[in-house]
């Protein structure tokens, strides 16, 4: 099967060699997206929740672009520094995503690229 790049302006830009997401077939292969503001590739202002709020608004622009939206998540991995934070996830991402959920990860991991807090990567797969 041939490979189709995802690309969005909607979404912050690839800070290294990679593209936003690759789709084979009906597979949607999102990568991770930090909580970056698009236009300015800066980070969002504001606290974890704030961050976790651009990283699903990012995860989201790079699935409309590929033909689907967040509904057709089928796998989601979510990184955090700090694992406290775990329970804004649940309470944010409540707001993003309807039953049924996706299947999840949620890791531990000691830093993110330009000190993100949160960093989270989808598999989508589309009708």
């Amino acid at each position: 099967m041939a490979r189709e790049i995802i690309r969005t302006d909607k979404a912050p830009q690839a800070i290294g060699t990679y593209s936003q997401a690759v789709k084979v077939g009906s597979t949607v292969y999102m990568s991770g997206q930090i909580p970056l503001v698009p236009e300015t590739m800066e980070m969002v202002e504001g606290d974890i929740e704030s961050q976790i709020r651009r990283v699903f608004d990012n995860l989201q622009a790079v699935a409309r672009a590929a033909g689907g939206d967040l509904k057709d998540v089928a796998k989601l991995n979510i990184f955090l520094t700090d694992l406290s934070n775990f329970a804004t996830v649940n309470q944010v991402m409540a707001e993003y995503f309807q039953e049924p959920y996706p299947a999840r990860a949620a890791i531990g991991v000691a830093s993110l690229p330009k000190d993100a807090q949160v960093e989270m990567d989808a598999v989508m797969k589309l009708e």
